[in-house]
C-alpha cells in the first residue's frame, strides 16, 4: 500500500520551475501532482518555505523521480546532433534550434 501513496520529492522555488520539472518527469512516464500553487499569491506575506510549490509522485515511482531530479539539479545534459540538419544542440532542448526538428532518442 505504501507504494500507492503520494510522496513529496521536490520543493520548487516557484511555479515556473515546478511546471518545468513536472514536464520533465512526465516525459519519462512519471505521474506528478503539484501542491502549493495557490499560495504563490501570498508571496511576501508568508515565509518562502510555505510558498514553495511541491512535486509529489507515487511511492512506486519515487526512486525513478529522484534520479531525474538529481540530473536536473546537476544540469546533467548531453549535447545532441539533429538528425535532420546535423546542428549541435544543448542537451536541455528537445527541439533543434536551427530547424525545429524533434530530438531523436
Amino acid at each position: 500500500m505504501a507504494n500507492q501513496q503520494w510522496q513529496c520529492v521536490y520543493s520548487a522555488g516557484n511555479s515556473l520551475e515546478a511546471h518545468s520539472l513536472k514536464g520533465l518527469l512526465e516525459n519519462t512516464g512519471i505521474s506528478v501532482r503539484l501542491t502549493g500553487e495557490a499560495l504563490a499569491a501570498a508571496a511576501g506575506e508568508l515565509p518562502m518555505s510555505v510558498v514553495e510549490v511541491q512535486l509529489w509522485v507515487t511511492g512506486m515511482q519515487r526512486q525513478q523521480a529522484l534520479v531525474v531530479i538529481d540530473g536536473y539539479l546537476r544540469n546533467d545534459y548531453r549535447d545532441w546532433y539533429c538528425g535532420c540538419c546535423g546542428e549541435v544542440n544543448q542537451g536541455q532542448f528537445e527541439l533543434c534550434w536551427q530547424c525545429q526538428h524533434d530530438r531523436d532518442e
